[in-house]
């Protein structure tokens, strides 16, 4: 579920399906792109995905998001039901130069799960994505690519949306919890999940694809999580581990790792170790899924203190994880440390809808009086889940 990289790492990235795009904040979307988008950034490599958070996370928050920003997600859609990064001409026809990919179409058949009225769109990428389902039971970032923790969590997330249930989404006779199973390390590597095999069959800890993993485990994805009532024991080796089992390691790995600094680290090539926030707003809705809003306390408290500047440096997407792990974790998302993360993601695209009309003779005056207060410039309150690797 994850974030923030320059457009040349990304590029890079996004080729091996480990890392999601670098977007810029800005007041409003560049006249140049789709009036329905969120954010300003060139949304090749992430429009589909920062989409989606946004659309989701105003649905965690009870806020209707504008027509225009829905139908520019749903016509991202290519005929087969999977959705590209980024589509820039919806009027053409989807052809094998488009590359597809199972995180944009997994996250986009969330969103529209989420804001109702796109069955079919639904029906069609969850389709697609079952079609595309490896032989483990799990799914890579491309069609064939081998599965990781990420694609598979984010795919879970689609069935549960959906109202499919992900232990009977199988191939042959395995299904995406055998293949997050295979992903997860003992106790003796920290019990944390890798990102998928190396070429030698090599699993490494990866606290990105962790924090993914034990909310797909729980089964759960970014419209569903819930917090959980478990506590994060320390990891626990079982004979016949289950993915409960896994997900409760691997929340105990994230809560080791963030109980020094209050946040996980980014190491990228050539540059410094430095705070993680994207990963930490995952780690937080993992840690609240499993053991409750108080498991999540520390790494949330700290992005309370220090993660706006990041967001305004990032945009639409970020702001999303942000009111994801707010919600998880038993925040306020209009009063995050001093930041309303529901205005500031809203500023960045078409402004969302505040209540729905009814059918009574009255709903017509209720819409003229609204209007009038918003011409007033009268605010409202709001009350209150590719990519990739990270070590």
């Amino acid at each position: 579920m994850n974030v923030r990289r320059s457009a040349a790492v990304l590029a890079a990235a996004v080729a091996i399906g480990t890392a999601t795009p670098a977007v810029a904040a800005s007041p409003s979307p560049s006249p140049s792109l789709p009036s329905g988008l969120y954010g300003s950034s060139d949304p090749t490599y992430d429009g589909v995905w920062r989409q989606s958070l946004a659309l989701i996370a105003l649905y965690r928050v009870h806020a209707e998001p504008a027509d225009a920003a829905v139908d520019w997600l749903a016509g991202q859609q290519c005929e087969s039901g999977a959705f590209p990064a980024f589509r820039a001409n919806p009027a053409k026809a989807c052809d094998a130069k488009l590359m597809v990919d199972t995180n944009s179409t997994a996250a986009a058949a969330q969103a529209l799960s989420a804001v109702g009225g796109h069955g079919t769109a639904v029906t069609k990428a969850m389709t697609w994505l079952k079609s595309v389902q490896n032989k483990d039971g799990g799914w890579g970032y491309t069609p064939g690519g081998a599965s990781d923790a990420n694609s598979t969590s984010v795919v879970i997330g689609a069935l549960k949306a959906s109202g499919d249930d992900p232990a009977k989404a199988l191939k042959g006779d395995k299904s995406p919890y055998d293949a997050l199973l295979k992903l997860s390390l003992p106790c003796a590597d920290g019990g944390a999940f890798a990102y998928q095999p190396d070429k030698k069959g090599k699993l490494t800890a990866n606290a990105d694809a962790t924090a993914a993993a034990v909310v797909g485990a729980l089964g759960q994805g970014m419209v569903s999580v819930k917090a959980g009532d478990k506590k994060n024991v320390a990891c626990t080796d079982a004979a016949r581990p289950t993915p409960e089992d896994a997900a409760a390691n691997g929340s105990a790995y994230l809560a080791k790792a963030v109980a020094k600094d209050g946040h996980l680290t980014s190491a990228l090539p050539g540059s410094e170790n430095q705070p993680d926030y994207g990963n930490t707003a995952d780690a937080v809705v993992a840690l609240a899924a499993q053991g409750g809003t108080a498991a999540a306390t520390g790494p949330l408290r700290w992005l309370e203190r220090n993660s706006a500047k990041w967001a305004e440096q990032s945009g639409p997407a970020a702001y999303a994880q942000l009111i994801l792990a707010a919600e998880a974790g038993g925040a306020d998302p209009s009063d995050f440390g001093g930041t309303d993360l529901v205005e500031q993601l809203t500023a960045t695209g078409p402004a969302p809808v505040t209540a729905s009309q009814d059918d009574s003779d009255t709903s017509v005056w209720w819409l003229v009086g609204a209007g009038l207060a918003a011409g007033a410039g009268i605010g409202f309150l709001l009350s209150s889940r590719n990519k990739r690797k990270q070590p």
